[in-house]
């Protein structure tokens, strides 16, 4: 069992004792850090304002090394496999981009895939002849593993696929999809920015040739952090579409040489003290102990799973079979940004996941807009209820 004594003693929000503490629901959407994370990046700050930015980051160069090996020992990944970026989606399309298409290659995306992906894999066939097709979801909602054994040919060059979407709790069946796919020899790209530091990931077992996610949410480091995992066997053939003198290096009038790893998906500059935040982070997760923190989230979000139904006026739409930390509902008569704004003048956080986000799922529901709750495993059952019946009051009352 984890510590909640030591996990609430660990975030700042909850210091002001004289108060109720406030109701935190969008680990999905940036989290809350622990001291630790907060800590390192404010002092790393610090030093830089004593010493300058190349000191400070010279001094910490195998903290920063570390980062990547921590990363590494929590997706069962080796270090050279791994960069650092800013974001999930710049992670993702670091690797996206540098895959060779022509005209005729196919991509495939999960019905549910986010905004960005989406929008990026449109570019890249608008600007190479290549098409973008949508992998058909099962009755359940999730991801339909016989209909993407029926697309996959040899024109299909790389495959996208969602791990746990932004708006809804389901998670995909990733291993066996990604079996599927290495199967017909197109590469699987895995975003894992909502699935990182709440459910398990070993790129081994799922079988994934690349995977992106982000710092700020499950993860609970600072934003503007993001990583990079890439097989490594892959990576060494690979070369990004963009390079600077940190992911090669110039070695002659007209030559250049790749980095022997995954960091030739990185640039020299970068945000040292985010980066050692995420380092944090990922190490307070790991000596929590990765698996009692999944458990903690899967109980709190099925928790709400189980309360949010009885209340009359509220409608579940999360699909799937197998769920994940994020509970998306509804409240008859009420926008989502209404039911959102009214629980933060309650102190109760949660936030709207839109139509525009995951456009092929939404408008196949006939939704707009979703509210969208992500308890992690600092939240209370006290604090749980609080919200449900602050949900309860609104929705008696629109």
């Amino acid at each position: 069992m984890l510590d909640q004594t030591r996990l609430r003693a660990d975030i700042a929000a909850y210091d002001d004792t004289a108060r109720p503490s406030p109701v935190f629901l969008d680990s999905a959407g940036s989290s809350l850090p622990p001291r630790v994370v907060v800590d390192t990046v404010i002092g790393h700050l610090r030093r830089e304002a004593e010493v300058g930015g190349y000191r400070a980051a010279n001094e910490r160069l195998d903290d920063l090394a570390a980062v990547r090996s921590a990363i590494g020992a929590l997706i069962n990944a080796d270090p050279s496999g791994i960069a650092l970026s800013d974001s999930a989606t710049r992670s993702w399309a670091d690797f996206f981009y540098s895959i060779p298409l022509a005209p005729g290659d196919r991509i495939l995306v999960s019905g549910a895939d986010y905004a960005s992906n989406a929008i990026a894999a449109l570019q890249r066939a608008r600007a190479t002849g290549a098409v973008v097709e949508a992998i058909p979801t099962d009755p359940t909602g999730q991801l339909d593993v016989d209909a993407l054994a029926e697309l996959v040919d040899e024109r299909v060059k790389l495959v996208s696929l969602l791990h746990a979407p932004t708006n809804g709790g389901l998670v995909n069946p990733v291993a066996e999809a990604a079996r599927v796919v290495r199967e017909a020899g197109a590469i699987v790209l895995l975003d894992a920015c909502q699935s990182a530091g709440q459910l398990p990931l070993d790129v081994a077992a799922l079988g994934v040739d690349a995977l992106s996610a982000t710092g700020r949410k499950w993860l609970r480091g600072p934003r503007g952090t993001g990583f990079l995992y890439v097989r490594p066997e892959l990576a060494a053939t690979m070369e990004p579409a963009r390079l600077d003198l940190h992911s090669a290096q110039w070695t002659g009038p007209r030559e250049y040489r790749l980095a022997p790893d995954a960091t030739r998906f990185e640039f020299w500059e970068h945000d040292v003290a985010a980066r050692l935040g995420l380092g944090a982070a990922v190490r307070y997760l790991l000596e929590l102990g990765p698996g009692q923190v999944y458990d903690a989230v899967a109980a709190n979000a099925g928790y709400l799973r189980k309360t949010l139904p009885q209340i009359g006026g509220v409608t579940v739409r999360d699909l799937g079979t197998q769920h994940s930390g994020i509970v998306s509902f509804t409240v008859d008569g009420l926008h989502p940004h209404e039911v959102r704004d009214r629980l933060a003048e309650q102190d109760i956080t949660v936030t709207v996941s839109h139509r525009g986000s995951t456009l092929l799922d939404m408008s196949a529901r006939g939704l707009d807009a979703v509210v969208r709750a992500s308890p992690h495993c600092f939240v209370t059952t006290t604090e749980l209820d609080r919200f449900a019946d602050a949900v309860a009051a609104l929705a008696a009352g629109h």
